[in-house]
């Protein structure tokens, strides 16, 4: 993956499109001995979860994380961090906000998109919930999950054929399923599950915009 202009003389360390968790603790003793650590994810969507989800493990959340998509993905539409170049100067040059931390109950960090689907192209039968607010109860093609920037900091909705429902805005998003498959940020997991929950995690992480 090219490195952007705007990094060219930054350190860099370079992992798979998915960072090997060794790479990332090597990298966090050089962050603890700055007084205002940062750290910049070149990359997916993916990539920029495992970090997040690391850090949040590590109880480390309190180092600045910017965000420089080679491309437009779903977080960077959900977080505005541009892409390239552009994200680069943003991510170097930005300020640290306090952002809404979503996980789910794998303890997996969700930054772009969710997508709960049926086993083997069928429909996803069940009921699904974003608070107290009832998003579907039957059969539906799709269940889609997002975070926001701002509070509650979780947004669901279904697809029903073509059609998209509205965006339902919450702190949780629950659903129960005969079973289900659960896509996230573009990687798809292996097992079915009899349910799913997104949720705010308690701490914000520090992004940089």
């Amino acid at each position: 993956m090219p490195v952007p202009i705007a990094l060219a003389s930054q350190p860099t360390t370079q992992t798979g499109q998915i960072p090997d968790l060794t790479v990332i603790d090597e990298l966090l003793p050089v962050l603890a001995a700055d007084s205002l650590p940062r750290l910049i994810v070149l990359g997916a969507d993916a990539a920029l979860a495992a970090v997040l989800t690391h850090l949040m493990r590590t109880e480390r959340l309190h180092v600045e994380v910017g965000y420089v998509p080679v491309e437009t993905t779903y977080a960077s539409r959900v977080y505005q961090t541009a892409t390239g170049n552009a994200a680069a100067k943003i991510a170097l040059e930005g300020r640290a906000i306090e952002t809404p931390l979503i996980r789910d109950d794998t303890g997996t960090v969700l930054v772009g998109r969710a997508a709960i689907t049926g086993i083997d192209g069928a429909k996803l039968e069940g009921e699904a919930y974003v608070d107290d607010t009832l998003l579907f109860s039957g059969l539906v093609t799709t269940m889609l999950i997002s975070p926001t920037m701002t509070m509650p900091g979780v947004r669901a909705r279904v697809r029903k054929g073509f059609r998209k429902r509205t965006w339902v805005h919450g702190r949780a998003a629950q659903l129960g399923t005969p079973g289900a498959i659960v896509t996230r940020d573009g990687i798809t997991a292996e097992r079915k599950v009899p349910r799913s929950t997104f949720y705010r995690f308690e701490q914000p992480w520090l992004l940089v915009r």
